[in-house]
């Protein structure tokens, strides 16, 4: 017996806000809403999604889980969400070959890898 990956749960000062960037971001919709909880999936009926909730302090240190995001064309996707609100952020990891790190509108780092060869 297994388990299905269902959902990955992020802490937000703003869920609602926070969700709504992400499924932007990702082109995914938004599947629950309810006052500090916010679902969104790729599609209704498709797993995992990522759930927002609310949570009374803010981030202060590197997130230890993060997304990678493997886009077409990385230096436009960098620059697409950075219009979004995004932004450059070192985490440690010095200069790098393969992705950029950036984070959030409330600071959760992610990153973005150059296309599959």
């Amino acid at each position: 017996m297994g388990s299905d990956w269902e959902n990955v749960v992020v802490d937000a000062e703003d869920p609602g806000r926070l969700a709504r960037w992400w499924a932007e971001a990702l082109h995914y919709q938004i599947t629950y809403e309810r006052p500090g909880e916010v679902e969104i999936r790729r599609k209704a009926d498709e797993f995992p999604g990522i759930v927002f909730v609310t949570v009374p302090e803010l981030k202060t240190v590197k997130n230890r889980l993060h997304i990678d995001l493997r886009p077409d064309n990385q230096e436009a996707e960098v620059e697409r969400l950075v219009d979004m609100g995004a932004r450059h952020v070192d985490v440690g990891q010095g200069t790098v070959d393969g992705w950029v790190v950036l984070a959030d509108p409330e600071g959760n780092e992610f990153c973005v890898l150059t296309p599959r060869t």
